[in-house]
């Protein structure tokens, strides 16, 4: 009876998901000799000793937690490390949202872009990271570029200023985007020529409207679509809803269906039920679309070609048959859903 409870926990993750998505876990990885341990997690920026970090360092994590995230999770490395690796290997099983490395430079960016690239397309982890002029073409590298960013005395570089953007997404909850974000500690900035092509160039950057400096538009490096990554796929906030709609669905999936349920149809059925009811839940929050028909179903062309695959011959199954022939382990699903965006864009026609 397996039912009724999952869409017990379905209906708990709709519910709560405007509020989880101003939760968001931010990792930085700091170079430091002052602490011995290697991994320390805060809840907030009361909790981090001075005397644990140089200067610099504490000052990264007091950025980030300005955005508010849940936690940060702090990497350390010896100042005198060569590289990221030791320190990526450690995040491998972790949660978190986003990734900044405030002292990275040179090709330890490139690392960092394929060690993102690869957990996100291989392994299917909803990991991101915010990076400092990089190239990244790709949804979960936010390339940020403004340079020059004075706060008081002291001015940051692009790199050291990637900890407060990603304290800031991450603390951003599901009823607005990142675009026009102000940054109200911040006084001047190098202003961009043209930050038209530079959004358009996949590039996250700040703007000065004349009294405040904010986001110019909330995207991620992406640049190259397919019939696969459309442009929504450009948006951080679009990504942020997709990556929170697989954990949950993938969680739930493991914690009541792996090693519980045999793998039949109707048991199939009972899971896409409950998946439905989480999108139309998700729709009553306006994170989905209610105007649009967020469904799951059977991959009806998947299933038939893993059939096809092991020398079944289905030219005589009709696309219900297949549906009804679940395979070996493998369950097949797909489904068609429409993300809100925030409103950005205004185009107001007036007639005299």
């Amino acid at each position: 009876m397996g039912l009724p409870q999952i869409n017990i926990e379905f209906f708990g993750r709709a519910v709560t998901a405007i509020k989880r998505s101003q939760l968001g876990i931010v990792t930085l990885i700091l170079k430091d000799d002052l602490l011995t341990e290697d991994t320390v997690v805060y809840k907030s920026i009361e909790e981090v000793d001075l005397a644990d970090w140089s200067p610099e360092n504490y000052d990264y994590i007091e950025k980030t937690f300005r955005g508010t995230p849940s936690k940060v999770i702090v990497e350390r490395l010896p100042t005198l490390a060569e590289d990221y690796n030791v320190a990526l290997k450690r995040l491998n099983n972790k949660r978190f949202n986003y990734l900044a490395i405030p002292q990275i430079g040179g090709v330890a960016k490139d690392v960092i872009v394929t060690w993102i690239k690869t957990k996100r397309d291989n392994e299917k982890k909803t990991f991101k990271a915010v990076l400092p002029n990089v190239k990244g073409d790709h949804e979960g590298i936010i390339n940020f570029t403004t340079e020059g960013i004075k706060v008081g005395d002291k001015e940051y570089t692009t790199a050291e200023y990637t900890a407060r953007i990603a304290g800031a997404v991450a603390g951003l909850p599901f009823t607005r985007s990142f675009t026009y974000y102000e940054f109200p500690e911040i006084d001047s900035i190098n202003e961009i020529e043209d930050p038209d092509a530079a959004v358009d160039n996949g590039e996250l950057i700040l703007i000065n409207d004349g009294e405040n400096i904010k986001i110019g538009r909330g995207v991620n490096s992406l640049t190259t679509t397919t019939m696969k990554k459309t442009e929504d796929f450009k948006s951080i906030r679009i990504v942020e809803v997709m990556d929170l709609i697989k954990d949950d669905i993938r969680e739930t999936f493991n914690k009541h269906y792996v090693g519980k349920a045999n793998n039949i149809y109707d048991n199939q059925v009972l899971f896409i039920t409950s998946v439905n009811s989480y999108f139309k839940d998700l729709a009553g929050n306006e994170i989905l679309d209610p105007s649009f028909d967020n469904k799951s179903l059977i991959n009806v062309a998947a299933q038939r070609l893993a059939w096809k695959g092991i020398g079944t011959d289905t030219s005589e199954w009709d696309d219900d048959k297949v549906r009804k022939m679940s395979f070996k382990r493998n369950v097949f699903l797909a489904a068609k859903i429409k993300i809100v965006d925030a409103m950005e864009d205004l185009s107001f026609d007036i007639a005299i």
